[in-house]
């Protein structure tokens, strides 16, 4: 059988570019960002689109079978940077593909969705986002966005509330939100592949002994995370050095997000 075309937007950031590998074991993909890919692999596809460009968008969803967005601003950042690439970018992409009757959506959404809850807090899918950031706000935005197109156009949109992802966590915080890249891809098929779905979001984590989140609803679509970032935890508290003394900082699951107002790179693996 022909494996299924697949767009990645935001394919030369850092995440996309751990996950890629593993998703063409499955997939053909069909890469964008805003510049040609300088590291795509012969059996990737290369169509750039800026996300504020509707017309190239369109061009880049033309006959793929599900769309995988990490595209967009990826970290704390002034509005004027949020708004065209998070807010108006994430538009022109679920409007084209609307129109282009691509029904499956993998949305890169973030923790930083709900980064004000405390860390003494386990809270699950339903809860009432709480962002830390503009950054954060943006990621609220694409999942409202992907309820909307779920049940007004029968598009089938999974939301995923990426903690962070690594090869293995680098801090304490991250040992609560840090994900494989394996359970990532994991994820990421259920939201390409498993029927029935309308918009659901699930967190974005590892089966970690430490997470701050219920993460029921996932389980209860089919994942089954193979990695824990406990078997990390002797030598990431070793070499953290603390809490920060910002009782902002280090009481809320969103961490410095929680008291940057600008910064970053976008391409860059949100923290």
């Amino acid at each position: 059988m022909t494996m299924k075309l697949i767009l990645l937007t935001g394919a030369a950031g850092g995440a996309a570019r751990m996950i890629r590998p593993l998703l063409r074991e499955t997939y053909r993909l069909r890469l964008s960002d805003r510049a040609p890919v300088a590291d795509r692999h012969p059996d990737e596809e290369d169509v750039p689109a800026d996300l504020t460009d509707a017309e190239a968008v369109a061009r880049a969803v033309e006959g793929v079978d599900g769309i995988v967005h990490f595209g967009g601003f990826s970290v704390e950042g002034p509005w004027e940077a949020i708004l065209p690439a998070n807010i108006e970018g994430t538009y022109n992409l679920y409007e084209a593909a609307r129109q282009a009757g691509v029904r499956r959506i993998v949305f890169a959404s973030s923790n930083h969705a709900v980064g004000f809850y405390r860390r003494d807090q386990t809270i699950g899918d339903n809860v009432t986002p709480l962002p830390d950031s503009r950054y954060g706000v943006s990621k609220v935005f694409g999942e409202a966005l992907g309820s909307l197109y779920g049940h007004k156009y029968g598009m089938e949109i999974l939301s995923i509330r990426i903690g962070n992802v690594l090869d293995r966590p680098v801090d304490a915080r991250r040992l609560a939100i840090w994900i494989s890249p394996r359970d990532l891809v994991q994820l990421i098929g259920i939201g390409l592949e498993r029927p029935g779905i309308r918009h659901e979001i699930v967190y974005g984590v590892s089966g970690n002994t430490r997470s701050w989140w219920d993460n029921s609803n996932a389980h209860r679509l089919g994942y089954r995370p193979q990695d824990d970032s406990e078997v990390f935890a002797e030598a990431v508290l070793a070499a953290d050095p603390g809490p920060s003394g910002d009782d902002v900082i280090d009481l809320h699951q969103g961490g410095p997000f929680c008291r940057l107002e600008a910064g970053g790179g976008a391409g860059d693996p949100p923290p």
